[in-house]
């Protein structure tokens, strides 16, 4: 149905989400400096790390194959909050997130040397409140340490999760239908 294309990411979830497409792909690595730039707004942010690691990755390639890349942020009061460096931080996160809407924002950028085409999708997600207790219990279960806001909600932190608006593949990491409605348009450019 697709072309081959190259995964420029080392998330699991991404691996099974595209997966799901049915679409063959292979893996390659693109590390980027993804340090925010001063007075960068949240969905401009994301948008450009999508981009830098697609572009990362084709340049690791012996071929020219489109190449996809891919972000997701969680974002509270136009805060990004990435991943918890330590207990601390992790608990400033659910602090801010514990009863309160936030937005997941995922970005997917498709590349080849001749062209690129990108989708940005953003997910409101509802926390009820959450205790000390609750947060420390989740810290110590390992599952919130390489995650964007310190949660997964395809996770044990699904019980936090009251409601969400938008894409639940979106906050997972890879929203599906917009990352299929983007490889049929690199298709029908062909």
């Amino acid at each position: 149905m697709y072309p081959k294309i190259a995964l420029a990411s080392a998330s699991p979830r991404r691996r099974e989400l595209l997966t799901q497409l049915g679409v063959e792909f292979e893996l390659v690595t693109s590390d980027i400096d993804e340090t925010p730039y001063a007075a960068e707004q949240p969905a401009d942010y994301v948008q450009r790390l999508a981009l830098a690691k697609a572009k990362a990755g084709l340049a690791r390639l012996a071929q020219d194959i489109p190449t996809l890349g891919s972000d997701t942020i969680v974002v509270v009061q136009q805060q990004i909050l990435g991943k918890p460096i330590d207990f601390a931080d992790f608990q400033r996160m659910m602090t801010l997130l514990s009863g309160q809407m936030h937005q997941v924002m995922t970005a997917v950028a498709l590349v080849d040397s001749k062209r690129s085409l990108s989708t940005l999708v953003q997910t409101e997600v509802y926390f009820r409140a959450i205790s000390p207790t609750e947060m420390l219990s989740y810290w110590q279960s390992g599952e919130p340490q390489d995650k964007a806001g310190g949660y997964g909600i395809q996770g044990l932190a699904a019980r936090f999760v009251e409601r969400i608006n938008g894409s639940y593949t979106g906050v997972v990491g890879l929203p599906l239908c917009q990352t299929e409605c983007l490889l049929q348009q690199w298709q029908e450019q062909a």
